[in-house]
């Protein structure tokens, strides 16, 4: 199997297929804005479990590369040492699953989505992102969420560099949806003029991931 092609028949993939046609974890409770930290038919946990399709792509940071391009006037591909040359921030913010778990106050550091975006000037006719991982991953975002104010391409959590395991050594954290939105070993941000389903896109998840209007699944 070539690293840009996901397994697509993992007992977790089967599962939450599954989940999709059954409609699991939907409360019906949904709300059309923010009014409570913890979204409906979410619970709080302590730990940061672990969800993946099944691979964990062991990127050393002397090869690890982003490339950012399509629907941009500037391409760039950055190695370790460009990408740590940006202004590097901090964020602190909220996990939201599809699996119904949340942990709240992730500290995190990296680059902003914004400062990318002014680098690479998205054109005018650029609507979506596709995200793509070392692990064959990807998973679609309207631009305006990926250039969302708290959003981040990540490579410390709480003061440590991110864990391969969590997607280290380079993911995106987009708190405000739902997280398998945030793709972990994040190798290429593709700018779009339309957006299409990316990898649990079309195994029946939504298409955006709104956590406080449940939109977990495509029929929501």
């Amino acid at each position: 199997m070539s690293e840009d092609q996901p397994p697509d028949d993992s007992k977790l993939t089967r599962s939450k297929r599954g989940w999709a046609e059954q409609g699991k974890f939907l409360t019906g409770h949904a709300v059309s804005t923010q009014v409570d930290r913890l979204p409906p038919g979410q619970h709080v946990v302590g730990d940061w479990p672990v969800l993946d399709l099944g691979r964990q792509p062991d990127v050393a940071t002397a090869r690890w590369q982003l490339k950012i391009d399509g629907l941009v006037e500037r391409p760039l591909t950055l190695d370790w040492a460009a990408f740590q040359a940006i202004p590097q921030r901090e964020r602190i913010s909220d996990i939201h699953c599809v699996t119904t778990w949340s942990r709240y106050d992730n500290r995190w550091q990296g680059v902003s989505t914004r400062d990318l975006l002014d680098l690479v000037q998205p054109k005018d006719e650029a609507a979506a992102v596709m995200l793509h991982a070392y692990d064959g991953y990807t998973t679609n975002l309207p631009l305006a969420d990926f250039a969302a104010k708290d959003a981040l391409l990540a490579h410390h959590w709480e003061g440590q560099p991110l864990a391969r395991a969590h997607g280290g050594p380079v993911r995106l954290v987009v708190p405000h949806l739902y997280f398998w939105k945030s793709a972990k070993w994040i190798s290429r941000i593709e700018l779009l003029g339309r957006d299409r389903p990316g990898f649990w896109e079309v195994n029946g998840y939504h298409m955006r991931g709104d956590p406080w209007t449940e939109q977990r699944y495509s029929g929501a």
